[in-house]
C-alpha cells in the first residue's frame, strides 16, 4: 500500500527515480484542503490534466493556523492527507511547514506549479523561484467561488465542535 503522506526527502528520491525512468512531467499543487469542497475538486482535477502525476503539497497544521487563525485547521494534517490521496486526480501527498512552498520547490523539482484561480502568474509568491528553476505556472480551476472559510462563517456551530486550539 502507498503512503498517504510523503516526507518530502522521499517524495525528492520517489520523483527523479521516476522521471529518470519515464521522463514523466510532475505537476505540483498545493494549499490546506481543510474541509475539502467542490473547488478543490475542480483545482486538482485542472493541475492534473497539466502533466503525467500530481503531486499535493499540504499546509502542515501550523501553518494552517498561522495562515487562518485559531481554530483552523478543523481536520489534522493526517487525516487532511488520507482524504486528498484518494482522490482519483491525486498520484503523492506531502506536507509543508513554511510559509512558501520554496523548499518544496527546490526539493521536488516539478515541471509546473499548478495555482488556484484566486492568483495570476504574476502574483504567485513563488514566481521568482519558479523562474529560476525553470519551472512552468499554470492557473488551475475555476473561477473563486468556493471556500472553506465562508463555509465555517455559513455554519459555525456545527464546525466548531471539530476545531482544534
Amino acid at each position: 500500500m502507498k503512503p498517504k503522506l510523503w516526507s518530502r526527502e522521499e517524495l525528492a528520491r520517489e520523483l527523479s527515480t521516476r522521471r529518470a525512468r519515464s521522463g514523466l512531467r510532475v505537476v505540483l499543487a498545493n494549499g490546506c484542503f481543510d474541509l475539502l469542497h467542490v473547488g478543490h475538486v475542480r483545482y486538482l482535477e485542472d493541475a492534473r490534466s497539466r502533466g503525467d502525476l500530481l503531486v499535493v503539497a499540504l499546509n502542515s497544521d501550523a501553518s494552517v493556523r498561522a495562515n487562518k487563525g485559531p481554530g483552523r485547521p478543523v481536520i489534522p494534517l493526517e487525516e487532511r492527507a488520507e482524504i486528498v490521496a484518494s482522490l482519483r486526480a491525486v498520484d503523492y501527498v506531502t506536507a509543508f511547514d513554511e510559509a512558501t512552498l520554496e523548499l518544496t520547490l527546490r526539493a521536488l523539482l516539478p515541471a509546473v506549479h499548478a495555482k488556484g484561480s484566486d492568483y495570476a502568474p504574476e502574483n504567485v509568491p513563488e514566481a521568482a523561484v519558479d523562474r529560476e528553476l525553470g519551472i512552468e505556472i499554470a492557473i488551475c480551476g475555476d473561477p473563486k467561488h468556493h471556500s472553506t472559510t465562508e463555509l465555517l462563517r455559513a455554519r459555525p456551530e456545527g464546525l466548531r465542535e471539530r476545531a482544534r486550539p
